[in-house]
């Protein structure tokens, strides 16, 4: 049950664009990390260039960009977790082009007993499914 957000320096990014990093970023947490496509949510959250700094100095040059994925702690290996970042950041890179120096992916694992969706922690849904 990933929930992914991504952040692009760019507010005027074509409805297609953002599809795009959905579309990728899903895919992704499906190949690389196992997870259902059907539970994955992603969230393109679109903020001025001004509001989006490097190196203390705003993105005028290229488009910044983070994703930043919660997943269950203890679900993926190190392998899986590392096939994600890299994946995450090549998919930025093709899909929008020029990227700061650093642009970040960072995956977030929260305790199954402490994450959950419809109401339900991950420890429980998983309780239920044995």
């Amino acid at each position: 049950m990933p929930f992914i957000r991504v952040t692009v320096s760019d507010p005027g990014l074509v409805p297609a664009t953002q599809q795009a990093l959905a579309d990728g970023l899903t895919a992704l947490a499906v190949s690389a990390l196992g997870k259902s496509a059907g539970r994955t949510t992603v969230h393109v959250l679109l903020t001025p260039p001004g509001r989006f700094f490097v190196a203390g100095r705003p993105m005028a040059e290229c488009t910044g960009a983070h994703v930043e994925a919660s997943i269950t702690a203890g679900t993926n290996s190190a392998d899986e977790k590392g096939r994600f970042i890299t994946g995450a950041y090549e998919l930025l890179r093709e899909t929008l082009g020029v990227l700061p120096p650093v642009a970040g992916v960072a995956l977030y694992e929260l305790h199954p007993e402490s994450y959950g969706y419809n109401g339900i922690t991950q420890l429980e849904h998983y309780r239920r499914s044995r």
